[in-house]
């Protein structure tokens, strides 16, 4: 069993920069790879970038690309997102999770574990 726990969502202006966490613990040597998704109200789960166990970012939803950075470090188990260029549209709770099985990390139905997410508010 992995457990994961977010912080670091707030309100923050159109422009601005964030950092998300995720604490990972458990039995998180069991994990091949780790992502972050967002839902925003009346839209589905998303992902927004994925990292392997390795350290080695995955994928970036062309949404993403260019503004947000995932980085991990393995030995304290947490997970970052670090989000720059904030625009009204990436406003969504931010969700971190978990796969055992290799796979890109970006398919909501193909993760095994959650946290309980993250708001992230951008005002224009």
């Amino acid at each position: 069993e992995v457990y994961l726990l977010e912080y670091g969502g707030a309100s923050v202006q159109a422009g601005g920069s964030l950092t998300l966490s995720c604490q990972a613990s458990g039995d998180t040597s069991s994990t091949y790879c780790m992502g972050w998704f967002r839902q925003a109200p009346g839209k589905e789960r998303e992902g927004v970038a994925s990292i392997d166990s390795s350290g080695n970012p995955l994928t970036y939803a062309d949404s993403v690309k260019g503004r947000f950075t995932i980085s991990q470090n393995k030995i304290k188990n947490t997970l970052w997102l670090h989000m720059s260029s904030l625009k009204p549209e990436d406003t969504a709770m931010y969700y971190c999770a978990a796969e055992v099985s290799v796979s890109d990390c970006m398919v909501p139905d193909d993760m095994d574990y959650w946290g309980k997410g993250t708001l992230v508010t951008i005002s224009s």
